[in-house]
């Protein structure tokens, strides 16, 4: 049985779940998604489609699928860093400009706006939940989601044989 494959079935879960938040508390909630929000919710998506993909190859393949996924976790963790410097900073903004209507005219934006469109502000502050604002969620679910990846990337083959 493939060791990689249950570890990479659940981050697909957790990264959709996650996406799934995001659009709750975006149509529920009416917390408009600024561009490092919608950039962050690529990032999960990509893990999300690396990881389902990775979860059917061959072990090897996945341990490769899983590596190029905790990069793009560690990339999304890096976006969700810069987020909670803008927010800390609020003179330092990502609103309406250049990312903002570059991210809305990518094809996915324009095909998946519920999901993929930038509206809101990156300064714009919304109630904490369980005392952590999104973008603080957002980094320790992706520094959560890379560990899990880079360990199993870098598993060494087990050397007991099971009955």
């Amino acid at each position: 049985m493939k060791k990689s494959k249950p570890v990479l079935l659940a981050v697909a879960f957790v990264s959709l779940a996650l996406l799934a938040v995001a659009l709750y508390l975006q149509h529920v909630e009416n917390m408009q998604p600024c561009p490092l929000c919608v950039i962050q919710r690529y990032a999960f998506a990509a893990i999300a489609i690396i990881c389902l993909i990775a979860a059917f190859r061959k072990e090897a393949t996945a341990k490769i699928g899983a590596a190029l996924a905790a990069l793009v976790s560690l990339a999304g963790a890096g976006v969700a860093g810069w987020h909670i410097y803008i927010k800390a900073h609020p003179t330092v903004s990502c609103g309406i400009d250049p990312l903002e209507t570059s991210l809305n005219t990518i094809p996915t934006a324009k095909l998946l706006p519920f999901l993929f469109q930038a509206d809101g502000l990156c300064t714009t502050e919304y109630a904490p939940i369980l005392g952590l604002s999104l973008p603080q969620w957002a980094l320790v679910w992706f520094v959560v989601i890379a560990i899990f990846l880079l360990r199993t990337a870098f598993q060494k083959k087990s050397s007991y044989t099971s009955y």
